[in-house]
This record gives structure tokens, sequence and C-alpha cells, in this order.
């Protein structure tokens, strides 16, 4: 009995484990079709043969972003939206530029782990790990160096020199998805009810009003 517990319990571990991160291919490629009208976890794969270059290419990740904006930052994702090849590959990657004194705000990425590589500039990056601990862990970055964000946990970039900053992120999913986490708390449609989030923060209704009422920018 006890060795068909361990047994259940390791097979457990083994598909919790298989299914932390986006399915495996099956075959060569599963080119995203997305023109289908039936929604699945994922897209429909387009006819092998009609299968062409393009479908495995982006252009233009040299060309900055518009930092000209309230946040100082343009992120550029390439995932499954703009190279329909990446489905069911499991990685997608992303440009982001900074502004002089320019942020990445805090946001979470509920697919995908990401690892950041500088190009140029300073950045501070830090992640916050969960509950109840809520450990703040940052570090200040230069050229050339590599930081990692854990998957689901809120991380954020800050541009901490005097000129512009770019970096490269590669993330372990076809498409990773952003949650910011001023947009998701005060800039939901309809809004969260004032009280809820007046009670949750500790602060007065009035200032929940006044940060509901801002436009919040999603990156």
């Amino acid at each position: 009995m006890a060795n068909m517990l361990y047994f259940i319990g390791l097979l457990a571990l083994s598909c919790s484990l298989a299914l932390a991160s986006d399915p495996s291919p099956l075959q060569d490629f599963c080119v995203a079709a997305p023109n289908e009208q039936i929604f699945v976890n994922g897209q429909f794969c387009k006819d092998p043969k009609q299968v062409t270059e393009n479908d495995f290419f982006f252009s233009g990740l040299n060309k900055p972003g518009n930092t000209a904006n309230p946040l100082g930052s343009k992120v550029t994702p390439v995932n499954v939206a703009q190279i329909p090849g990446l489905n069911t590959l499991g990685i997608s990657a992303a440009r982001i530029d900074f502004a002089p004194y320019g942020i990445n705000p805090p946001h979470i990425h509920p697919r995908g782990t990401e690892i950041l590589t500088v190009l140029e500039g300073t950045l501070y990056v830090g992640f916050v790990t969960s509950n109840t601990e809520n450990r703040l862990i940052t570090k200040v970055l230069q050229k050339g160096d590599v930081f990692v964000f854990p998957q689901g946990l809120i991380h954020f970039q800050r541009n901490a020199g005097y000129g512009n900053a770019v970096a490269i992120a590669a993330l372990s999913s076809q498409n990773p998805g952003v949650i910011t986490v001023a947009n998701s708390v005060f800039g939901t449609k309809p809004p969260i009810a004032d009280d809820v989030l007046a009670k949750a923060f500790q602060v007065d209704k009035s200032v929940v009003d006044r940060l509901q009422s801002q436009f919040w920018m999603d990156n």
C-alpha cells in the first residue's frame, strides 16, 4: 500500500511538472491559424503544405520603441501573435525601450518565466516573492547583465541611468500574458467597488476614487 501511495504521489508530481509550461509539440511545428472561428487553448494548426518562411519570421526588433508616454517605456512583443510559427513551441521574446527615468511598472506574466538581458544602459530591476514573506529581490544591471523573473511573480524594471536603455527579454511561453498591477486593480471596467479597495489598501475611499479616475496605461 505504501509503495502504491508513493507511486501515485510521484505520478502526480510528474504530471504537475509536465503541465507547468506550454504543451510540447507532437510534430515538427504547428503554425497558428488565427482566423479559425473555434476557440481552443492555443491556436489551430495551419496546413503544413501552406506554411512559408514568413510564418517563422519577424522584422523590426532593431527599431526603438516609442517611449513618449507616461511610463517612459515601450515593450515590443514577439509572441505567437507576431510569429504564428511559435505556436506550441513554448517560447517568445520582447524588446523593452526605456527613456531616462522610464519604468516598466510592476506586472506579472501568468504563463511564463522571463530572462532579461540588458543591451544598453543601466536598469534597476526586481521581483517580489509570494505571501507571506513578500521579500523584494533587486539588482542594478549594466550592459550585458542577465536577470531572471520567476513565473507568476510581480516584477518591474526602471532606467537607473541618464540616457536611454534597451533590454531583450525571452519568456517560456508562446503567449506569456501580462497583468499590470495598477491597471488590474484601479483600471478595471467596470471598476472594483471603492469600499473593497479602500479596505484592501487601508486608505480613504477618496484616494481610491482618485486612482480609479486616472488613465492607466498598458505597456
